[in-house]
């Protein structure tokens, strides 16, 4: 269950519409729903913020299908990485408004507005053959309510191409860099900007760069300060983490804790 059905519940007994039996009913489900082939978390929003996140690969579309449908008995949020067609057909089964996202390989569920935290997480990719991480970036990043700006095909190759859109990542509150290659680019903007910088190898690339490994080890021994690395290809993990400094320096701005 998530936080807006919480408190609509809580609103309820508050105004004397709904009885606090009724309520302990509503509430007092367990935290997960036992499927004979996962536990889905319910309580995963109130912990972290976010519902659980459905990783398509390896599961079958009836399973993708099965945990789909017990996230959004619970929530009006779904995101699943990794799906391809099949996946989305199994989660358009059971929630026809569903959006399928091929280049990021992504399905979406949005049944309420999202609200949008100040400040803006900017997504930056060096080549077009990026894109598919980068885009999962974004998505994932813009579910959990943060405003994106991307900017693609900025590699260090063309550095002119990205000298211009300084302004942009200057602004931004958090930046996420997705490159393969050498993975050279996070080091040019954690050189430039004082925000947090999240680097992101990918696997593209020819023959040495060994799948990713060589723009991983790249950024890692980055010489600029304020830069993180998470694993090869891994644009939910960027988004997510993304969105969760910015909505936390916009709580912390706010003065609340969330």
């Amino acid at each position: 269950m998530d936080r807006q059905r919480i408190e609509a519940v809580l609103r309820r007994v508050a105004s004397g519409e709904m009885a606090v039996a009724d309520a302990l009913a509503a509430l007092g489900r367990l935290p997960f729903e036992d499927l004979p082939y996962a536990r889905v978390d319910k309580h995963r929003d109130l912990r972290c913020g976010f519902p659980e996140v459905i990783f398509c690969a390896g599961k079958t579309p009836e399973q993708v299908g099965g945990i789909a449908r017990a996230i959004l008995a619970d929530h009006d949020l779904l995101l699943a990485t990794r799906a391809g067609p099949e996946a989305y057909a199994a989660i358009r089964a059971v929630a026809p408004d569903a959006e399928y996202h091929a280049l990021a390989r992504c399905v979406t569920v949005r049944r309420r507005e999202i609200p949008v935290a100040p400040g803006a997480v900017a997504v930056v990719c060096a080549g077009t053959s990026d894109l598919p991480v980068a885009e999962e970036a974004r998505i994932t990043a813009e579910m959990m309510g943060s405003r994106v700006e991307s900017l693609v095909d900025v590699g260090v190759a063309g550095i002119h191409r990205f000298l211009g859109e300084v302004g942009l990542l200057q602004r931004a509150s958090v930046i996420i860099v997705v490159a393969g290659m050498e993975g050279a680019l996070a080091s040019v903007v954690g050189g430039i900007v004082s925000a947090p910088v999240i680097a992101v190898p990918t696997s593209v690339g020819y023959g040495a760069s060994f799948g990713g490994l060589a723009p991983l080890l790249s950024m890692l021994n980055s010489c600029a300060s304020g830069v993180a690395v998470v694993n090869i290809d891994n644009g939910f993990g960027a988004g997510y983490f993304a969105s969760l400094v910015n909505r936390r320096a916009a709580s912390m701005h706010a003065g609340t804790d969330r």
